[in-house]
């Protein structure tokens, strides 16, 4: 305990006076001595001398009396059983009185709710000081304490023992508290946001199986804005949906709610991937020039077996094909939205029946202690042995990377697989192609073909009528606007009939009131009307597709 800082506070004493730093310090010095002493020279105000209190020298200093006057709770135990020696008045206060002689562990309960007798024994064997921050005690004050070492007196047979000394800190413990509640509502708030703005229930394709897992960072990170989402575009064809907002809180979750809604409005407009993140890229910097965003953009065709896709600075795509080879879609990838200033392009992967898609965040793979090409090679190898339903694969993919509640960082990961169909569940899914070639004398014949495919496929006379009908009307609205090549297709899913005409022709076709006596005009309107939804979109390779889609019954 250093005395001296203390005793310029106690009645009686008198404050060390400031140095003056024009003084040379040996005057300084004597000017103290001379202090102490009570004698010195006059003072050099010319009113009259100046009275002095003496100082008592520090030996003279009672050190119970300086204990006693301390705002800081003081105990001194001795021996090994920690016997109470003596207890300051603000000890008393606090606690009540303790009898002198008796054990700690039994006549100071308080020590045993602050944790210190353990403490206090590695201080009086190791002979080192020791300080707690922080301890609530039963009556709900808070205290910092400092176990201090006191050495024996061989002369005087003492023993050793500890000066406990405990500053109530319960106002900046409170404070505390209320800070840590204040951020853990904040960050509750963020991850309520976040969790609102993700998909609630996945859209399950018929040809693909689907599942996303969503882990916020730890306590001490903030919400990121991490999302992911999947989009039934009509006609069998899928888009997926990965990005992840740079920045925390729910400023971050409020920029990806915007860019996920955004997402969906654009994949109704069934673009190319590489137009999409187009006109994401001018929103998102639209929406808040200070966040940029990656985003990986995914349509899968069951017709075609692909994934076309397009990546703005996100990670890759990885495929797993059925014997565990693991494969990543590669260019092209460009900035990140927001950046502005880029042209993106669309590139392709094999996604065969078998397979397995994941899109993730780089939450995921990347760690401070290691380079990101270590996390991808981690989670290669995790997704190379993964198998089983998709929800089954995410939760590996997690255990391997070790994810969990304490991670430093929002993880997203979408897991998508294209399930090999053999036996029965098979028959469920079939597909037939018609080359329309010549001029009108092609309606005909694309009749006749839908009439015998849908009647072989076994479906109500009802919905063969329908089919056919739908399929002619589509057939002879390519003929009179559309050209050459020109190509009518049906697929049948579980759950649906999917018709639909290409042609080299790239204006799409829209509904129209046709007038009482219009010739023309009433071909997309008829097939709007008999069909669960229809739709266009523009192909590839120039031209465009128009489909109808009927659900079956269940």
């Amino acid at each position: 305990m250093n005395f001296t800082r203390w005793s310029a506070r106690l009645p009686g004493t008198q404050r060390r006076a400031a140095r003056d730093d024009r003084s040379p310090v040996p005057a300084a010095r004597a000017e103290y001595a001379q202090a102490d002493t009570g004698s010195g020279p006059p003072d050099s105000d010319p009113d009259g001398p100046a009275t002095r209190s003496a100082a008592p020298a520090l030996e003279n200093l009672s050190a119970r009396d300086i204990l006693g006057q301390l705002p800081a709770l003081v105990a001194l135990v001795h021996g090994p059983d920690h016997r109470i020696a003596y207890v300051n008045d603000a000890y008393t206060a606090a606690f009540g009185p303790r009898p002198c002689g008796a054990p700690a562990a039994e006549a100071m309960p308080e020590l045993t709710e602050l944790s210190l007798l353990p403490l206090m024994d590695q201080v009086l064997r190791s002979g080192t000081p020791r300080t707690v921050k922080s301890r609530k005690a039963g009556s709900g004050s808070s205290y910092t304490v400092t176990c201090t070492p006191v050495r024996r007196d061989e002369g005087k047979g003492h023993e050793s023992g500890v000066l406990v000394y405990a500053a109530d800190v319960t106002d900046h413990a409170e404070a505390a508290e209320r800070l840590r509640t204040s951020e853990s509502r904040h960050r509750e708030t963020a991850v309520t946001l976040q969790r609102s703005l993700l998909p609630q229930e996945l859209e399950q394709p018929d040809d693909l199986r689907i599942a996303a897992t969503y882990q916020p960072g730890g306590t001490d990170a903030a919400v990121g804005g991490d999302w992911y989402d999947v989009i039934t575009l009509g006609a069998g064809r899928t888009a997926l949906v990965i990005g992840d907002v740079m920045g925390r809180g729910v400023r971050a979750a409020a920029v990806m709610g915007q860019l996920r809604t955004a997402v969906r409005a654009y994949a109704r407009l069934d673009l190319p991937p590489h137009e999409v993140l187009q006109l994401l890229d001018g929103l998102a910097a639209e929406i808040d020039a200070s966040q940029i965003a990656t985003c990986a953009y995914a349509v899968h065709d069951p017709n075609e077996g692909l994934l076309v896709y397009s990546s703005a600075g996100h990670l890759p795509i990885l495929v797993r094909d059925e014997d565990g080879t693991v494969r990543r879609a590669e260019d092209p990838t460009g900035p990140p939205l927001g950046t502005g200033g880029w042209i993106h392009t669309s590139g392709t992967i094999a996604l065969p029946p078998g397979s397995t898609a994941v899109l993730y965040t780089d939450g995921l793979v990347e760690r401070r202690s290691e380079d990101i090409d270590e996390g991808m090679a981690a989670l290669e190898r995790a997704l190379s042995g993964a198998k089983g339903a998709p929800q089954v694969v995410c939760d590996r993919l997690m255990r391997s990377l070790d994810i969990t509640a304490e991670h430093d960082d929002d993880v997203a990961v979408l897991v998508v697989q294209h399930p090999a169909r053999t036996g029965a569940r098979a028959e469920l899914f079939h597909n037939a192609a018609l080359d329309l070639l010549g001029g009108i004398e092609a309606a005909p014949r694309a009749r006749a073909f839908a009439t015998g495919v849908l009647t072989s496929w076994r479906f109500p006379t009802e919905l063969c009528d329908l089919g056919v009908l739908a399929a002619g009307e589509l057939v002879a609205n390519s003929l009179q606007h559309g050209t050459p090549p020109m190509r009518l297709g049906l697929r049948r899913t579980d759950r649906r009939l999917i018709i639909e005409v290409t042609d080299g022709d790239d204006h799409l076709p829209r509904r129209r009131r046709a007038e009482p006596g219009d010739e023309a005009g009433r071909g997309i309107s008829i097939v709007a009307s008999i069909a669960t939804s229809w739709g266009s979109r523009r192909t590839p390779g120039g031209g465009k597709a128009v489909w109808c889609e009927f659900a079956l019954p269940q």
